[in-house]
């Protein structure tokens, strides 16, 4: 992953903080088995600011909890945050039905005998992987209890019936949370007080043309210009309660570059990925209107990517 280190270097991520990722990396390299788990990311996380806060918990041996609204680049940022140190990443996906079971494992019979089924936490611990609980604030906090001997300093799982376990010492747990959505509630304090706690800033428009501009090298510059005010002006109108956030999606922003490289045209890109989200149709005139102001619906892909 040296275009990541060369990516950071660029940014003007700190040097010193840079160097020590890349010794954990060299000095714990991941098993030859494990090594399809270590993430190699498709869009890199733009904010030297924030990078430099979360490498130096991590490196700390701190667990990491990305907190913020959504289009932050919380998962991106895990990603490659996993890809960085060169850890198997295990994704946990919270929900309000998740237990212990869930989480650490369960006995099942294989068809000749009961053995235990390891979940991913217990999988991550003994593997030294970087363990991705998303959404975490979804979970009821009964199951999220499991935990707190894993997230502290005893850094050990007790499963009932068999041995305890102890991390490895490459283990490390980043945690997202997203604030409003249905379904979340507020964490424990016990749960809290065992990440440090990053709030995640918005992007901001320098970097998405960035972002923009790496992800689709032959993007016309003038128009990448306009995606990124575009997503300002919606970003603007949905801090002012104009528009709900639904069409607030940077991922939907990208995936409707992507499909007019495919050929589609701007409006119909922008239609399936961005307007269509919200699921108003006063709101969708709304959303048409912001995006009619800045790009034509009529923008074929030689003009998006022609220079």
């Amino acid at each position: 992953m040296e275009e990541l280190f060369r990516f950071l270097t660029a940014e003007g991520v700190d040097a010193a903080l840079v160097e020590a990722a890349r010794a954990f990396r060299r000095d714990h390299p991941a098993a030859a088995e494990d090594q399809n788990r270590v993430p190699v990311p498709e869009y890199f996380y733009y904010g030297r600011r924030t990078w430099e806060l979360a490498l130096a918990a991590l490196l700390a041996g701190k667990n990491l909890l990305l907190a913020g609204p959504k289009a932050t680049g919380k998962n991106v940022l895990s990603e490659n945050l996993c890809a960085l140190f060169g850890r198997p990443m295990w994704n946990v996906s919270f929900h309000v039905n998740a237990d212990a079971a869930y989480l650490i494992g369960t006995d099942t019979y294989n068809g000749q005998a009961v053995v235990f089924r390891p979940g991913p936490i217990w999988l991550c611990a003994r593997k030294g992987g970087f363990g991705i609980l998303d959404e975490i604030n979804m979970a009821k906090n009964e199951a999220l209890a499991v935990l707190h001997a894993a997230l502290d300093f005893r850094r050990s799982i007790d499963v009932s019936g068999y041995d305890r376990i102890d991390l490895q010492p490459e283990t490390r747990f980043i945690a997202t949370m997203n604030y409003g959505y249905a379904g979340t509630r507020d964490l424990n304090e016990a749960l809290t007080s065992r990440f440090a706690v990053l709030d995640m800033p918005l992007i901001t428009g320098e970097d998405l043309n960035k972002l923009i501009s790496r992800r689709y090298p032959e993007i016309n510059p003038k128009i990448c210009d306009q995606f990124v005010r575009l997503y300002e002006e919606l970003e603007r109108k949905a801090e002012s309660a104009e528009i709900s956030d639904a069409a607030l999606d940077l991922r939907g922003l990208l995936d409707a570059v992507a499909l007019m490289e495919q050929g589609l045209t701007s409006g119909d890109a922008l239609d399936m990925c961005v307007v269509n989200k919200s699921f108003d149709a006063y709101e969708r005139g709304l959303i048409r209107d912001v995006i009619a102001a800045r790009i034509p619906s009529d923008l074929t892909r030689d003009v998006v990517f022609g220079k």
